[in-house]
């Protein structure tokens, strides 16, 4: 004769795995760090992100697409962007190893798409104050030239 079942013991069990399948479907289906931060099509990635707290000297990065140039311009101060490639054509190359000087200003790098700027002496802002801080990047295709710019707006704070 067979033994009865418990319905009890039925009830629960399903109940555990029902409970299991959602923990795997959460898991499975969370977005965080970074994928949870949306940027137009052109910007893979900056930093600080939106929201951010930073320390006084940290650098700013905003990493392109592939065809893109930009401006910057921090707490409504326009920050002169220097090409990186400008610098190394202005004279005799570098000899391997060798330090590049780089300017108190944005630096664009052509080679990565990459648009930095890290406060300095000498910078039009050498270091960050406390508090909120408003980032705008202006962007556009190379091949339609900045007359046809974006723009991509975001806060950070320093402490």
């Amino acid at each position: 004769m067979p033994k009865p079942i418990d319905r009890t013991r039925v009830i629960v069990s399903v109940g555990i795995a029902l409970g299991l399948v959602l923990i795997l479907f959460g898991f499975a289906s969370g977005i965080t760090g970074e994928e949870t931060r949306e940027f137009p099509e052109a910007i893979e990635r900056m930093s600080p992100a939106d929201g951010d707290r930073v320390l006084r000297q940290s650098q700013i990065i905003i990493d392109f697409a592939e065809g893109y140039e930009a401006s910057l311009n921090i707490d409504g101060i326009e920050i002169p962007v220097t090409r990186l490639d400008e610098l190394s054509s202005s004279g005799a190359q570098p000899a391997p190893g060798a330090q590049v000087e780089l300017p108190a200003t944005a630096v664009f790098d052509p080679g990565n798409n990459v648009v930095s700027f890290q406060p300095q002496p000498g910078a039009l802002i050498e270091s960050f104050t406390q508090g909120e801080h408003v980032a705008i990047v202006r962007y556009w295709k190379i091949l339609e030239g900045p007359a046809k710019f974006r723009t991509y707006q975001w806060r950070f704070i320093t402490d």
